[in-house]
């Protein structure tokens, strides 16, 4: 069994209480208003934009054991820099207010969930930066594209709304196969960290679906 494998197995409750939040299930039966859309997009818009800084200080912070992860962190950086902004492009054509999202500051949860991987960073194992990515990625290989569906069938919004979940849920495929490669080269050690960051992770990011807000407009708990 690959150390991959392994994560998913490790992670399998945790994963489960994530796809638990009752917006996703509420989504994923239809039941969606356009508020929980962009009350999405609003939080997403937050923790992605942190994407491309936290790559940049990983590069920086990696021990000269994992110095061989630099190249793939600079690819990804390449990959992953300006995304926020077709999340702003999304929430304009869905009629939310796009530039009062970009002054806005972000719920407690993905603030928290952000500020968790850069303490990771700057006080614990780089290397455990890589749950991040796992949770993140396959969250979004599991749900994205359906997500995307059930909302334009729900909403009746145009095809250029759904511009981030609908090509991160193609590109992260080909990203959770390339990480799980580079988590394959890893120590047992520093594997032993993503399993931990992974689980945090999930946790975080389940608390930011679940303060979205639900069909009924009350805050999901």
């Amino acid at each position: 069994m690959s150390f991959h494998e392994r994560l998913i197995a490790a992670t399998a409750t945790e994963r489960a209480r994530l796809l638990a939040a009752p917006v996703i299930a509420d989504c994923l039966q239809g039941r969606v208003s356009l508020g929980t859309y962009l009350a999405f997009l609003g939080q997403a818009y937050h923790h992605v934009r942190q994407t491309t800084p936290l790559l940049m200080t990983l590069g920086g912070r990696l021990p000269e054991r994992l110095s061989w992860l630099r190249r793939p962190v600079a690819a990804y950086i390449d990959e992953e820099i300006g995304h926020e902004e077709w999340i702003l492009d999304d929430i304009a054509v869905a009629g939310g207010d796009a530039d009062a999202v970009r002054a806005s500051q972000p719920d407690l949860p993905a603030e928290l969930m952000v500020a968790y991987a850069y303490d990771l960073l700057h006080r614990g194992n780089p290397a455990a930066f890589f749950g991040m990515v796992f949770v993140l990625e396959g969250t979004s290989v599991a749900l994205a594209l359906q997500a995307a569906d059930r909302i334009q069938q729900t909403l009746g919004l145009p095809d250029n709304a759904f511009s981030y979940l609908r090509s991160h849920g193609t590109l992260d495929q080909e990203h959770t196969m390339h990480l799980a490669r580079l988590l394959e080269r890893m120590t047992p050690d520093d594997q032993a960290d993503v399993v931990r960051s992974a689980r945090v992770f999930y946790k975080l990011y389940g608390d930011v679906f679940r303060a979205l807000p639900c069909v009924e407009e009350e805050a999901c708990s």
